[in-house]
């Protein structure tokens, strides 16, 4: 997720090498992505030169992308003035207010960290820059975990998740857990299976806050993030797996070497760091389940399949087609926020999915699809790009 952060927020340096030919439009559509949004909070403004008619066929095309809150596309519809006026006290009294709260969670945490590996060195593997603190035992990881799980949680309570609501599933026919047995991927009972990854759909940077109050994985990052103050020591105590975004060069094997190699010893070793891994590759409005990577499904172990949805009445928590700081501020002017998370129980690949990852992949995708009433769609991040760049007027709708 910080990756995409990076992706939506700012220009690489230099294009990205690229294995497989893009849209002649998508130079455009990355422009888009990384343009500032500074047009005032509450101005209504309309797709840039975009006509009514064209706008309806964007939306058609880009059906994952596009937002159906109160506040329209991009967040920049007209809205009523009552909402105004709410937007306006929330920006005045909760916004400092949880903007206080959220940092002085963040700095607290930092701390926790800081105390509890010093004088420690990071575990390193190979040479591509990986370290992280998630393979230190004893009373030190023990209290990352804990810690880290309970303020995840109190953080989510500032933002207005005061409530998550959570289903665990006890087969593929979707009736609700009554014990503790597991099912493998053909319905068979798999008692004491330990996932290697949790695979989950993509909707929010929020998601990253459920699944580290829940289960504390690691994720995959882009390097940069290593050297954030205060965020590069917790990414690492949560054993990040760290990629160059910009550049897929060799590193990018070695990444996806070592993402394996997590997986698999998370299966094989209740107390190694589990992988947390969105296959989707980016965002979507929560109703649409993107093409999956098979990079999750390589390492031929068993995943655990979560579906999040945020129900929204007025602001959706989805980063869809709105810009980063525009969806932070209207998130937390809304004084309650939801989310339902349905559990799936873990998947176990038959010998046919272990010898084909695409076969897993798309095995999963549908399962999770069919649990969390999702909508397939065979749209990309490269769609994602060219939609924004419209929306913002750098390239043609036609």
């Amino acid at each position: 997720m910080e990756s995409e952060l990076q992706d939506l927020s700012s220009k690489p340096p230099t294009p990205p090498l690229e294995t497989e030919p893009q849209p002649p439009s998508s130079a455009a559509a990355d422009d888009a992505a990384s343009a500032k949004d500074d047009r005032p909070l509450l101005k209504p403004d309309e797709p840039a030169g975009i006509t009514p008619s064209e706008l309806r066929e964007l939306e058609k095309k880009f059906a994952a992308y596009v937002r159906k809150d109160a506040y329209g596309s991009m967040g920049r519809g007209e809205l009523p003035l009552r909402e105004k006026v709410l937007l306006g006290i929330a920006m005045l009294t909760l916004v400092p207010m949880r903007v206080v709260l959220a940092l002085t969670v963040l700095v607290v945490y930092y701390l926790i960290c800081r105390v509890c590996t010093a004088l420690k060195a990071p575990n390193r593997e190979g040479e591509d820059e990986q370290e992280d603190y998630a393979h230190m035992g004893g009373w030190r990881r023990a209290v990352i975990v804990m810690s880290g799980r309970f303020l995840s949680r109190v953080l989510l309570f500032v933002l207005g998740f005061y409530w998550i609501r959570e289903t665990h599933r006890s087969d593929s026919r979707g009736e609700e857990k009554s014990s503790g047995t597991e099912n493998n991927g053909n319905g068979q009972p798999e008692e004491n299976e330990r996932p290697g990854a949790i695979i989950s759909n993509h909707v929010s940077y929020i998601d990253i806050l459920y699944h580290m109050s829940s289960s504390f994985p690691s994720f995959v990052a882009k390097r940069s993030v290593a050297k954030l103050p205060l965020v590069g020591l917790i990414s690492k105590c949560l054993g990040c797996v760290y990629v160059q975004r910009e550049s897929k060069s060799s590193d990018f094997k070695g990444v996806s070497g070592v993402v394996t190699e997590r997986v698999q010893e998370a299966h094989q070793n209740k107390d190694a760091p589990m992988m947390m891994l969105f296959p989707e590759g980016t965002t979507t409005n929560g109703d649409y389940l993107l093409p999956f990577k098979t990079g999750a499904f390589l390492s031929k172990a068993p995943v655990l399949p979560v579906i999040l949805r945020y129900p929204y009445k007025r602001f959706s928590p989805a980063w869809d087609s709105i810009s980063g700081v525009r969806h932070v501020i209207f998130l937390l002017c809304q004084f309650i926020n939801y989310i339902e998370v349905t559990r799936l129980p873990v998947y176990s690949p038959s010998q046919q999915e272990k010898d084909d990852a695409k076969l897993y992949a798309n095995n999963v995708r549908r399962l999770m699809a069919s649990e969390g009433s999702l909508i397939l769609s065979d749209i990309g991040l490269a769609e994602k790009r060219i939609y924004h760049a419209a929306l913002n007027g750098l390239i043609s709708p036609c």
